[in-house]
């Protein structure tokens, strides 16, 4: 025998059914070519969620409840993977035993996105399920109904509110016992209102996320204000690294730079140097006009320098530290180099008899 595959009941008129938004994705989702068991992979719904939607959803006509059953005939023959439900009480009120229990294991062992080793955000499949849910079945109610569900619901009812563009909708969400990192994923990268983004910014264990955070500086409406102050404690290569993403807006980029510069002034040292040795030097044409202080120097006069490039970038730096000027003409790659040599000796920074061997 095959397995079940659900299929829409097109006998039955959809509209005149009072289904849940929640009966309601479940069923946009089934073409009647999908097995049973691969649903929860298609819904992001738990399989025991799913074998209580699929039997209402039976129970009400919306399904054809067998491959060959029609509405109205019992189903006498079941598929093995849908055997009968037998009852465990003596009285039930609601007998459910002509209805199918669903096998809804997936057929393959791959790991789902709540259980997979450094998942960080949901696949694009799941997130297309959830915005389609939105837009169907959720938008199209009124703002403080959805508050309302917002408050108690959850997934994937809770996932599809996050797509919500009313701010108040969104604090609802994060009221929400039920919200997790997840939910927070989606509002940093969908949501579209800097109040909505405030209210994710409030709670700080989200705020702190990596996966957040890198949703948040990728949506246009992330505040400067926002930024500068979830930012202004970061390491100085982060700040760098946002400041010249490309997948970043521009004005956040240039919050970015701003804070960069403000926290390279009073920053630790060895933030510092690790800025400039791991750029190769690149991070210091954002920095034009800005000394360092005497640790840093000593840190960075107690290296070995071979990069061509990072020479270069720190003869081109005109705030480089006399000291640092003099340890570079003594490294062995600029001895060898009669160009970087030249550079070097070209510097406002640089000892006079280096200038005068550079004539």
């Amino acid at each position: 025998m095959t397995e079940w595959m659900p299929k829409p009941n097109p006998s039955v008129d959809l509209r005149t059914l009072a289904l849940s938004p929640e009966e309601g994705f479940v069923l946009s989702r089934l073409d009647g070519a999908t097995p049973a068991r691969n649903l929860p992979a298609l819904t992001g719904l738990p399989p025991e969620r799913l074998r209580t939607i699929l039997s209402r959803l039976v129970t009400q006509g919306a399904l054809l409840p067998t491959p060959t059953a029609s509405p109205a005939a019992p189903v006498a023959a079941p598929p093995v993977a849908f055997e009968p439900q037998r009852q465990t009480s003596p009285a039930p009120p609601e007998p459910e035993a002509d209805l199918p229990v669903l096998d809804l294991t997936p057929l393959d062992a791959e790991p789902t996105p709540d259980t997979a080793p450094d998942a960080e955000d949901e696949p694009e499949a799941a997130l297309g399920n959830y915005r389609q849910l939105f837009e169907l079945r959720l938008h199209p109610l009124p703002e403080d109904q959805r508050i309302a569900h917002a408050h108690a619901a959850e997934d994937p009812i809770l996932s599809a509110l996050c797509f919500d563009p009313i701010p108040a909708v969104i604090k609802a969400v994060f009221e929400n016992a039920r919200t997790g990192l997840p939910h927070a994923r989606l509002v940093a990268r969908y949501h579209r209102n800097p109040v909505g983004l405030e209210a994710l910014c409030a709670r700080a264990a989200f705020a702190a996320d990596t996966g957040v955070r890198r949703w948040l500086v990728r949506n246009p409406q992330l505040p400067a204000s926002l930024f500068r102050r979830l930012w202004s404690a970061r390491r100085l290569m982060e700040l760098h690294k946002v400041g010249n993403d490309r997948d970043v807006p521009e004005s956040t980029r240039r919050a970015a730079r701003e804070v960069l510069r403000q926290r390279f002034a009073s920053g630790p040292a060895e933030e510092k140097v690790e800025l400039i040795l791991n750029t190769e030097g690149r991070a210091l044409a954002a920095l034009i006009g800005l000394p360092v202080d005497g640790k840093t120097a000593s840190l960075l006069c107690g290296r070995t320098y071979r990069s061509p490039m990072l020479i270069q970038n720190i003869a081109r730096w005109s705030a480089a530290p006399p000291a640092l000027i003099a340890h570079l003409l003594k490294q062995e790659a600029v001895r060898r180099q009669p160009q970087l040599r030249m550079l070097l000796a070209r510097h406002p920074n640089a000892p006079a008899d280096a200038k005068r061997g550079g004539a």
